[in-house]
């Protein structure tokens, strides 16, 4: 029979000297070794690499040209292998649209849960939606002012992609005339050449029609026709106003208000029909902060208190300004602090309803008339987003700051997705919960046995992936968390959840240091996961310093002795007791206790102090903590207990602004007491150091240019006129 073992012969890749190993199927395998001894030449850039190729070559001569070639290990042979998958230890990307949710995809599924069974709310008042009848709709129809004219319009074609042509042939056989095609009226007959790979609205004009009672049965007839047409929905179009969609399946039984049914697309921030309008689907938008934008509260509007605005000069628009504040009985020349809460804010961002103005002309005459105001900022916010100038950029930046999306506050969708509930939660607020909190609320969750029925496989995998989030330590991360926040541990835990769930079988998993980052009460619960993939009949191989993860290894390969040309050879090969008996072995000397790290005899003691008072960012309760200076200080606590809350998110930022003169906006603190003692701060986070190939260790740490310098000086450098950018690979004359 043949061997199902993964057998590598000779393999020199970097480090490694003609390493032969043998891997069984079946086993959890942990690679060892001093860092540099070869554990992820052999791990990643031999087996996984290889498996790739193969995996690669295996496919059409087209499918190849999109992902090259891949370079074949340096290695005499390798047989058995089985499809490989590597969970790398690495940022999820950049990506702000990539969630938690959506990493896992528990978020198409809730998509999905909340399109099925989820109970539509009026946007407006919040009554329950339910079905409106033809004569119901007829009503609202003629509530329009007497008079009003307006079309009733069928949508057959909302956001798809297509040309259509036969729709319109098909559409002038039946009779209809005119419709209106990406907002534009056109005649069927002379229908324009649509672009196939652009997202397009079709809808096909039923009547035209004056509000009247004498018409109701003109309007029944066309709101049959248009009900008929595109499948229970219909828009009425005034001539002077805005589109009113009206539904024969989703109507306020209140106000009367219509809106689509729910449906998966209306739930993802990713589409146009989901996505809230204001920021696009990000939950966040770049704006005016109202403090910046007003330092100065002792000063008036006209000596300059917005400060992006300055000393207004526009007369037109000085007299908007006027009838604002004569709202509230203030002038130009109150000063701000002086002006209502409300009134600041309707200066700062308009009004909604039309205000009466006064525009004093050069005769002395006052033309008296109404009007809309904008508001003082959004014009200028929106200068800053359209504008090429760097300078109106840099002005106006100096006013800017990412914020929550005033209109979704941070939900991502439109109104009337997050008007659709479940047990009371709309899906934004199922998406802010943590794992733990989301695993409760959907084992709890009581549905009609109609509904229980219709999202029972849902609700199945939504459960199963909460589950493997919680077995791999990840209940503390909220479904909405950003991929660009997660730790590059808390992304390799995230695939390595995604993986258990996909329930693959026969494939060989490699994964770099997956306890990184992990708090030791979660170690169990992350091993525990990895041998149920490996019980699901895989291979799963992994790169190690981890005591607890070598003892529940079903064999330790120890690779050494040392780094570098040191290592690359096989030390030992056996269970971690056969590890530990190796005299042969640094790792076997720690797991047997032969060797230890030392604790000191003595401690340095701290004169001067850091104190940070009042933290409250994230989950941080009004925490006060005093920090050491002129010593090595340790922040730990379980994943999620707010570590780098405080350090990252507060005393970091805090530092960069005070003492780097950096532009960051700390998290919610009082105060930090003892900044003067320090001169700069700093951070060394997980993020790489960059992906270009000129860049080495000599070139980033700056050793390089004393090199450079030293070579430019010798006696033949100086009498061939050599300067040090001649010894640069980076530029024309050196490289």
């Amino acid at each position: 029979m043949e061997s199902r073992s993964i057998v590598v012969k000779g393999a020199r890749v970097h480090n490694l000297q003609n390493v032969d190993i043998e891997l069984p199927e079946g086993e959890l395998v942990c690679f060892t070794g001093v860092s540099g001894s070869g554990k992820s030449s052999m791990a990643f850039d031999t087996i996984y690499a290889e498996g790739q190729r193969r995996y690669v070559e295996s496919l059409s001569a087209y499918a190849r040209q999109f992902l090259g070639q891949l370079e074949k290990p340096d290695v005499d042979s390798i047989t058995g292998l089985s499809p490989t998958v590597s969970i790398e230890q690495k940022a999820a990307g950049r990506n702000p649209r990539s969630t938690v949710g959506t990493m896992t995809e528990i978020y198409d599924y809730l998509r999905v849960l909340f399109a099925r069974v989820g109970e539509p709310h009026c946007v407006a008042c919040g009554t329950p939606i339910g079905s409106q009848t033809r004569d119901g709709i007829v009503d609202r129809i003629l509530s329009l002012p007497k008079g009003t004219r307006f079309s009733v319009l069928a949508p057959i074609v909302q956001g798809r992609k297509g040309e259509y042509q036969d729709l319109f042939e098909d559409l002038q056989r039946q009779g209809y005339i005119r419709a209106r095609v990406d907002g534009r009226t056109v005649l069927l007959t002379q229908t324009p050449n649509l672009e196939r790979h652009i997202r397009h609205d079709i809808e096909v004009i039923i009547d035209r029609l004056v509000a009247k009672p004498e018409f109701r049965a003109r309007i029944g007839e066309a709101v049959d026709s248009a009900l008929r047409l595109s499948e229970g929905t219909l828009l009425v179009s005034p001539e002077d106003g805005e589109d009113l969609l009206v539904s024969a399946r989703f109507s306020c039984p209140s106000c009367g208000l219509s809106a689509t049914p729910p449906s998966p697309q209306l739930f993802s921030f990713n589409g146009p029909q989901g996505m809230c309008p204001t920021c696009r689907g990000i939950g966040k938008h770049v704006r005016m902060d109202e403090r910046l934008a007003v330092p100065h509260l002792e000063k008036s509007v006209a000596q300059g208190a917005v400060a992006p605005l300055g000393v207004p000069r526009n007369r037109w628009k000085m007299h908007y300004y006027e009838g604002v504040l004569r709202r509230h009985k203030c002038d130009l020349d109150t000063p701000w602090k002086k002006i209502p809460a409300r009134g600041r804010r309707e200066l700062l961002r308009g009004v909604k309803a039309r205000i009466e103005l006064e525009w004093k002309r050069r005769n002395g005459s006052i033309y008296r008339h109404q009007g809309r105001f904008e508001g003082i900022l959004p014009p200028l916010e929106q200068r800053y987003v359209e504008s090429a100038s760097g300078s109106v950029r840099k002005r106006l930046g100096a006013y800017m700051l990412e914020g929550p999306c005033s209109d979704c506050e941070g939900a991502r969708l439109k109104s009337e997705a997050r008007s659709v509930l479940i047990g009371g939660k709309s899906l934004p607020d199922v998406a802010r919960m943590t794992v733990e909190d989301a695993h409760e609320f959907f084992a709890d969750l009581a549905l009609s046995e109609t509904n229980q029925t219709i999202a029972e496989d849902a609700l199945k995998e939504i459960c199963g992936r909460l589950v493997f989030l919680l077995d791999v330590g990840l209940n503390y991360l909220s479904l909405d968390r950003t991929a660009p926040t997660l730790s590059g541990g808390e992304s390799q835990r995230i695939r390595l959840a995604s993986q258990i769930g996909s329930g693959l079988v026969g494939v060989t998993y490699v994964l770099d240091e997956p306890s990184i980052g992990l708090h030791h009460r979660d170690n169990n619960r992350l091993l525990d996961a990895l041998c149920r993939l490996r019980d699901a009949g895989n291979r799963v191989i992994v790169v190690e310093h981890d005591e607890d993860t070598m003892r529940r290894a079903d064999r330790i390969v120890d690779f050494g002795p040392g780094p570098g040309q040191l290592g690359g050879q096989l030390v030992v090969d056996g269970t971690w007791k056969q590890v530990a008996r190796s005299k042969a072995s640094v790792t076997g000397a720690y797991l047997s206790g032969r060797c230890k790290i030392g604790v000191p005899l003595s401690r340095r003691t701290a004169e001067k102090w850091l104190t940070i008072r009042g933290a409250q960012h994230n989950n941080l309760q009004n925490v006060t903590v005093k920090l050491p200076l002129s010593v090595m200080s340790c922040v730990t606590g379980v994943s999620g207990s707010g570590k780098s809350s405080l350090i990252t998110d507060i005393l970091h930022e805090a530092l960069a602004r005070d003492l780097n003169r950096a532009e960051t906006h700390p998290g919610d603190h009082k105060v930090i007491d003892g900044v003067e003692n320090l001169d700069k701060v700093i951070e060394i986070d997980q993020q790489p150091i960059g992906r270009t190939p000129r860049s080495n260790p000599a070139t980033y740490t700056g050793a390089f240019g004393p090199i450079r310098t030293l070579y430019s000086e010798l006696a033949e450098s100086r009498v061939r006129g050599y300067k040090a950018g001649r010894f640069s690979f980076n530029v024309k004359g050196g490289r």
